[in-house]
């Protein structure tokens, strides 16, 4: 056996679990008034009560957070699902936001989904 092949089992042992983490599949913004509506569709893979995505966020590209959506049960017999947040105030000089998830467990999920507003 080789080194590198002695090496493999060490580095994704060693790897952080990035499965488990949340991840916005889509995203969809209506205007209603001054105001935007945001739905978002999530996968993550809830366990039950002691590992589920909790909540998920709009920021501006600046990382200025403009809304944030509490989830409060686990999702283990649907995925993906959608959840929405209603009214979200964003500035009119913006033409997309970023939307992130985030799981009791692990936190923030490190990738952000672009969404851009139908203006």
């Amino acid at each position: 056996m080789t080194r590198f092949a002695l090496f493999l089992p060490v580095f994704f042992a060693a790897a952080p679990a990035l499965a488990d983490l949340p991840r916005v599949v889509d995203a969809r913004a209506t205007a209603t008034g001054q105001t935007w509506r945001i739905d978002v569709t999530l996968r993550h893979p809830d366990t039950g009560w002691d590992h589920y995505a909790d909540g998920w966020e709009v920021v501006t590209p600046d990382g200025q957070v403009l809304g944030y959506r509490e989830l409060l049960h686990p999702h283990v017999q649907e995925q993906p699902f959608t959840r929405s947040l209603t009214g979200v105030a964003i500035p009119a000089d913006l033409s997309d936001v970023r939307i992130r998830a985030r799981c009791q467990t692990d936190g923030w999920g490190p990738a952000e989904f672009t969404l851009t507003l139908p203006r």
